[in-house]
């Protein structure tokens, strides 16, 4: 797989310097980003391209080349790869749309391909795909100008995603949530490299700390599985499975000419292979930002800190939907607070500073009770920046007690530009700041699952409810 990710040398087939052009967009993206490797721009029509010197066909340029990027009409394709083939070169991405997913003629033209592929060992990624972006080599086959989508960061977040469209609103929200990307793969309609080859390859990158998965089918039932759970037990994967109903099975059919199968049995496999689920775009975000920030709980018993008191309540009730458990302190520790706090700030859990709070109040109970005890396994902080005693220090406060602790934080915040401003201090220290309390409590729930995943439920968790309870049943169920 690396030499889809790091070729030595690469044709552009169908290169050209028209406006508006895809196999133009994606000569330029790659000089734009400053790739290191020969490239050939391939088209019989030009002598030069973007300064460099154009190739009639793939068999006319004189040195080796690693890897072609095919992006012409669907029934030329065949002929390139033959050419291909000729040439020996072993790995291809097919850009080019109107296979499988436009029927019968499409369904034709694609196996055809698939039997030259398999004859002369050519890897191929797509067709019908943008391929791959790779942010630690400067290499793109996206034909999506970088002035309409945001140029990422370097970062630990890998996605895989059949869905171009899909992949490439991630790379845009990712860098919202302010996630910086290692790498990005569009496959398609997979005639050949998916899920099952792609894992192993993310398992073993060291950039990729975290894996995002959209699916709507699965390429080797078998083999996914068993990728997906050697996979899972080094990185956390996030899975996004969409078409579950007859509107969405439809839909995939017609997108990537996806059979997206009987929803129950991913389900199945998901929780058989270490894979976390999430239910919708939102969630699915959430999961993959807490996860590449923050560490998972050694246990399932929360704290909250707020100076809104009607927020703590919201998110207590939202850990209880979600499994997580919100134990009041200790006659001792409540005792300890009382000693350093005003009478008229409550402490329990959730710990009301009030809108008479500041600043260093956060460090107080954060250094209470999650550096000097160990009631508490994570904490949900909720600190709302309208008190005049609240001001962009209270960021180093929480970050630093928090990071002296160990333990993961979760960040819920609402609020107008000062907030956002906030909002990004926080991010910049790797904790990760949710605008609802519902989601927050939901990612704290995600990231307690990768635990649980991880080392088998009795060892995580000894008081718990609702969602984990149910999980902790299921993966006892199995063992035995």
């Amino acid at each position: 797989m690396e030499t889809f990710f790091n070729p030595s040398s690469v044709a552009i087939v169908g290169a050209t310097e028209k406006p508006g052009s895809l196999p133009g967009i994606i000569l330029k993206n790659l000089l734009d980003m400053g790739f290191q490797g020969k490239i050939y721009p391939v088209n019989p029509k030009y002598k030069t391209i973007f300064g460099l010197r154009c190739f009639p066909s793939i068999l006319d340029i004189p040195n080796e080349v690693a890897l072609t990027v095919i992006a012409i009409p669907a029934s030329s394709v065949l002929e390139v790869l033959q050419q291909q083939a000729q040439k020996r070169i072993h790995h291809a991405i097919i850009i080019s749309a109107g296979f499988r997913e436009m029927g019968a003629e499409g369904m034709k033209m694609e196996e055809e391909i698939r039997q030259v592929s398999i004859k002369h060992d050519i890897r191929i990624l797509g067709p019908n795909c943008l391929g791959v972006l790779d942010n630690y080599t400067n290499f793109t086959t996206s034909f999506l100008s970088w002035e309409r989508v945001s140029t990422p960061k370097k970062g630990s977040l890998s996605i895989l995603s059949q869905s171009g469209a899909f992949a490439i609103a991630l790379l845009d929200l990712a860098t919202q949530e302010g996630l910086g990307i290692a790498k990005m793969v569009n496959y398609g309609n997979r005639i050949d490299v998916g899920e099952s080859a792609l894992l192993p390859f993310l398992r073993d990158d060291v950039h990729t700390k975290v894996i995002a998965i959209y699916m709507e089918s699965v390429d080797h039932g078998r083999r996914f599985i068993e990728a997906a759970k050697s996979c899972s037990k080094e990185k956390p994967i996030v899975a996004l499975k969409v078409g579950k109903g007859a509107a969405g099975i439809a839909a995939a059919k017609s997108h990537t000419g996806a059979i997206a199968g009987n929803y129950e049995i991913y389900k199945a496999a998901f929780l058989k292979s270490g894979i976390i689920e999430a239910n919708g775009l939102e969630e699915f975000i959430d999961g993959v930002k807490v996860l590449s920030m923050q560490k998972p709980p050694k246990g399932n018993r929360m704290l909250i800190v707020t100076n809104g008191g009607g927020f703590g309540v919201i998110v207590a009730d939202y850990c209880s939907e979600n499994g997580l458990d919100v134990p009041p302190p200790s006659r001792q520790l409540k005792e300890k607070l009382k000693g350093e706090f005003s009478s008229f700030y409550v402490v329990n859990n959730p710990v009301d500073l009030t809108g008479s709070a500041c600043d260093k109040d956060y460090y107080t109970a954060l250094h209470t009770c999650m550096v000097e005890s160990d009631e508490y396994d994570a904490a949900i902080i909720i600190p709302l920046m309208a008190p005049q005693g609240m001001t962009e220090k209270v960021v180093d406060f929480i970050s630093d007690t928090m990071k002296r602790s160990g333990k993961p934080t979760i960040i819920c915040t609402v609020g107008g530009a000062f907030t956002m401003k906030v909002k990004q201090l926080f991010e910049d220290r790797e904790f990760p700041v949710y605008p609802s309390p519902e989601r927050s409590a939901r990612a704290m729930a995600m990231l307690l699952r990768r635990r649980i995943l991880q080392e088998g439920a009795k060892e995580v968790i000894t008081r718990s409810h609702g969602v984990a309870k149910n999980d902790i049943n299921k993966r006892t169920s199995n063992k035995e």
